[in-house]
């Protein structure tokens, strides 16, 4: 098993990101669902939990079989979907993933939300055992490189301008200087128990994971103008449009594999 933190700060404060992620979730959860494949939204539901209250439970299935690589292709069927099931206590969260028919295939993450740059050295309580395995992995949204076909022009954070907050666009060493200031700390878990393709498995899963935060981070906060001004109660009627119109993308894929 392969265990990394990832730490991502936002020029944003964590109540604002409360917001602003779950814009970002819903409207690129959207955007990314073309031809049958996407995200479909299996229940939105408020949860509880002993320890940290009150807060909303999401399942999903991902259907994503083409966007694979094709040594990976190779070894599954046509049709397939990754569950993911998350419980979000703000400033709290834990996010699982399952693959419909590799049941060693499993993806962990808890999520906590500071308002400082990264510097909390264990913001997360892991046990010193983790500790001594853990990779710690700074994502810088403004000058990390980026896959080329992930690129746009309006999500540059070098380049954006907020009209609204007049934050941007993001200078190097941006993270030393720059308020409001917040990060996102993942501690995230890969296991793929399959005799040799476990650490290839493992170490792909962590390359798609690393992509998909900086995208997603880099996007949260070049929308800021979009979702600046909403409450809680404008986003969770937001999600509920956006899901029902994600879902009408995937329907035909998911009833097949139904």
């Amino acid at each position: 098993m392969m265990l990394k933190e990832y730490r991502i700060c936002m020029p944003l404060t964590v109540e604002e990101y409360r917001i602003g992620q779950l814009y970002m979730i819903a409207k690129h959860s959207h955007e990314q669902s073309q031809r049958g494949e996407g995200v479909e939204v299996i229940k939105n539901e408020p949860c509880q939990h002993p320890d940290y209250g009150e807060g909303q439970y999401t399942e999903k299935r991902i259907y994503l079989s083409s966007r694979l690589p094709n040594w990976m292709q190779a070894l599954i069927p046509n049709v397939f979907y990754i569950t993911e099931k998350a419980w979000n206590f703000y400033p709290f969260t834990i996010t699982e993933y399952t693959c419909s028919f590799l049941p060693r295939f499993s993806i962990h993450i808890e999520t906590r939300y500071e308002n400082n740059n990264g510097s909390s050295e264990n913001s997360l309580g892991l046990p010193s055992e983790d500790i001594s395995l853990r990779e710690v992995d700074f994502i810088d949204i403004a000058y990390d490189p980026l896959v080329e076909k992930h690129y746009k022009e309006e999500e540059d954070c070098t380049k954006f301008k907020s009209k609204k907050t007049n934050r941007g666009p993001l200078q190097k060493g941006w993270r030393e200087n720059t308020q409001p200031i917040m990060c996102s700390y993942k501690a995230t878990r890969v296991k793929f128990e399959v005799w040799g393709l476990q650490s290839r498995v493992e170490a792909f899963s962590h390359k798609a994971i690393r992509d998909i935060l900086q995208v997603g981070h880099r996007q949260a906060f070049a929308w800021i103008d979009e979702w600046i001004d909403m409450k809680i109660e404008d986003i969770r009627s937001y999600e509920v449009d956006m899901h029902k119109k994600t879902n009408q993308k995937v329907t035909a894929r998911s009833n097949s594999v139904d």
